[in-house]
């Protein structure tokens, strides 16, 4: 009988071996996921958790309920990937073998790589919400939290989901306004981009709402440390950002597993082939999710989207088949604006979001690239869909896993 192994049971892990348990011959494979941790996060939830619109319940679920029967569960840390040997080695030096590896580890905050960062004032007066502890702890901040300078910020690229920093100040604006506050709060967005996204129609689009919502914009910020004596974020130009509050998305970064076992480039992501998720260095291993160092967002969409073209490709390589070139970097992104709306962005490597509708040309009902409620209903029903379909491997009817050019407007 011949193993494939899974690493990681977070969202890209978890739609593998549901995807995979479909379609490998029980009689001729052994499919084991293996992750040291018992809870699942749905990390898009993080963003609501801060402004009580979600619970903690909400974000969090046991995370075996969600691995087929058929696939075996190994809860432990994973030392080494052994990619010579084709083995893996676990925290108590248990070796499993593998024919085919699918490596799905995600990635982290690493708040560490930035002076003064995790120092004495980490979740006192410095923030960040891409963690469930550094959510909850903000979401406390924030019930009490009298006024001031609140700084949004974010420290480099890549970063899990690109939008959610300027979707967190958008809810901070809502959030203060209802408590009646908004007034005694100045919020500003520093990015180490050149403006609020990384595609251009798309950030004259988020710009002009950083405008409408009075949220002031600093840009091509590339902080050197955190000062937080002084309370300011310095940039390597001397440029200080002052702050009462800041909420900052640390560096992202694979797996430290990645950098033990040698596989990854300075961030602990792995080479891998933009069009068939196969590793650049290891053709009996793929890569899928945060994991991977593809020029896409890293988000649960996208994993979704990769998930299904990696089935098929795995499959191709156990036929002696040429793996299929079809994954197009296609991420759908709603934007959370505060005030029940939400924009909506689907984009690819080679185009960027533009408006028009979404599924359906001409009829929608989601408008892409403009604020309004139908999106917003869209972004929360999207959590039932993650819980229920997404996880489960189960098809979004009329999202197909390559990006339509249908009912844009690319002019």
């Amino acid at each position: 009988m011949k193993n494939l192994i899974i690493l990681g049971a977070g969202t890209a892990g978890t739609m593998m071996a549901n995807h995979l348990v479909k379609k490998l011959p029980k009689k001729d494979w052994k499919i084991t996921i293996i992750d040291q941790y018992k809870t699942h996060y749905y990390q898009p939830g993080f963003l609501f958790l801060p402004f009580d619109i979600y619970t903690e319940n909400q974000v969090k679920k046991d995370g075996k309920k969600f691995i087929p029967k058929d696939v075996n569960y190994v809860q432990k840390l994973i030392e080494l990937i052994n990619p010579d040997a084709n083995t893996i080695q676990l925290e108590d030096d248990e070796m499993l073998p593998y024919d085919i590896l699918v490596v799905a580890t995600g990635s982290k905050t690493a708040p560490e790589e930035i002076d003064g960062m995790s120092g004495p004032d980490w979740y006192k007066t410095i923030f960040d919400f891409y963690t469930y502890e550094g959510a909850k702890a903000l979401r406390d901040k924030l019930r009490d939290w009298k006024g001031g300078k609140l700084v949004v910020h974010i420290t480099e690229m890549p970063i899990k989901c690109p939008v959610a920093p300027l979707e967190f100040a958008f809810l901070a604006d809502s959030y203060f306004r209802k408590k009646g506050m908004r007034d005694k709060v100045d919020i500003t967005y520093v990015t180490p981009l050149s403006g609020a996204f990384t595609k251009p129609k798309a950030t004259k689009a988020l710009h002009h709402l950083l405008e409408e919502k009075d949220i002031k914009e600093v840009v091509d910020f590339n902080i050197e440390r955190v000062d937080y004596k002084n309370n300011k974020i310095v940039d390597y130009a001397d440029v200080e950002v002052e702050y009462d509050l800041l909420v900052t998305v640390p560096t992202n970064m694979g797996d430290e597993l990645i950098e033990r076992s040698g596989l990854g480039d300075e961030l602990n992501f792995i080479p891998t082939h933009k069009t068939t998720l196969q590793s650049k260095n290891h053709e009996n291993i793929f890569v899928i999710g945060d994991a991977t160092n593809l020029p896409t967002s890293k988000a649960g969409s996208v994993a979704h989207f990769e998930a299904e073209i990696l089935e098929e490709n795995i499959l191709r390589y156990i036929e002696g088949k040429p793996l299929k070139e079809d994954f197009d970097g296609h991420a759908n992104c709603f934007v959370e604006t505060g005030n029940n709306k939400a924009l909506l962005i689907d984009f690819n490597y080679d185009h960027e979001p533009v408006e028009g509708k979404f599924p359906f040309q001409g009829i929608g009902p989601m408008s892409l690239l403009k604020e309004n409620r139908m999106n917003h209903w869209g972004k929360l029903a999207f959590r039932w869909i993650y819980w229920n379909m997404l996880l489960k491997g189960i098809p979004i009817p009329f999202v197909p896993s390559k990006m339509s050019l249908k009912g844009k407007n690319f002019e």
